[in-house]
């Protein structure tokens, strides 16, 4: 499968950086997390998880029979033990380091496997993939938040959604870390975005519509950055874009 991909991120109007992401496509592997716990602990959580991520699948890439941190799922594709399998690495890795001034910190997810015969997407908290299909952009994701959480029992969040949009139920580090994890496919011309609550907050569906249909995947994410900053994002602001090239 030929793929063009970019990533990028920005401090914002914060005064450190709680994002990190990686962009490997020789494993068709890509990752997204946001840092929660203050300057310290929700940078040193992201990267905790971007380069946990990162690690196993480039074991694996090495020696396709190496240990597996996790049991692999019969009924699952390679892609969605993968990311299982880096979830669980990772949570173990971010609670043997939450001692101390670290003590709080934990993080959001959101990452991608593309492989010859399918795709995944694996997600913890409120980091999103989106998916631009003929025309159509959708998320493929459902955030882990309080508001979705009263929205299973027919509740609107009281004072509506920008009241709690911040709160969310699970985070890698915390004692509530399960993934959801989905299988995908693929198309040629599909467009998928992963990115941290900084980008889509200040854009919404129609900001994101618009730059996901420039030439290249770097084109896309320095857009779609420039783009948040400007409508005023406060947060951290991530991008990661896989293109996958027309047949």
């Amino acid at each position: 499968m030929r793929m063009d991909s970019a990533g990028q991120t920005h401090i914002g109007r914060r005064t450190h950086n709680e994002d990190s992401y990686c962009v490997l496509p020789e494993l068709g592997l890509f990752v997204v997390a946001d840092g929660l716990g203050g300057q310290e602990g929700g940078e040193v959580a992201s990267r905790c998880v971007v380069d946990t991520f990162a690690g196993f699948g480039l074991r694996l890439g090495q020696d396709r029979d190496s240990t597996w941190p996790t049991v692999p799922d019969p009924q699952r594709s390679r892609e969605e033990n993968l990311l299982s399998a880096c979830s669980a690495l990772a949570q173990r890795n971010l609670q043997a380091q939450r001692v101390g001034r670290l003590r709080e910190m934990a993080s959001t997810v959101v990452a991608l496997a593309v492989g010859d015969h399918g795709a995944a997407v694996a997600h913890v908290g409120d980091s999103r993939l989106y998916r631009l299909r003929g025309g159509k952009l959708e998320a493929l994701t459902r955030d882990h938040s309080l508001i979705e959480e009263l929205r299973d029992v027919g509740m609107e969040p009281p004072g509506g959604p920008a009241n709690l949009r911040h709160l969310i139920t699970r985070a890698l580090g915390t004692d509530n870390a399960e993934p959801t994890v989905q299988r995908l496919r693929t198309e040629p011309g599909d467009v998928f975005l992963l990115c941290s609550d900084g980008l889509y907050e200040p854009l919404g569906l129609e900001g994101l519509l618009r730059r996901l249909t420039l030439s290249t995947a770097r084109e896309v994410c320095d857009a779609l950055v420039a783009d948040a900053y400007e409508a005023g994002g406060k947060d951290n602001i991530t991008a990661v874009v896989l293109r996958v090239a027309d047949a």
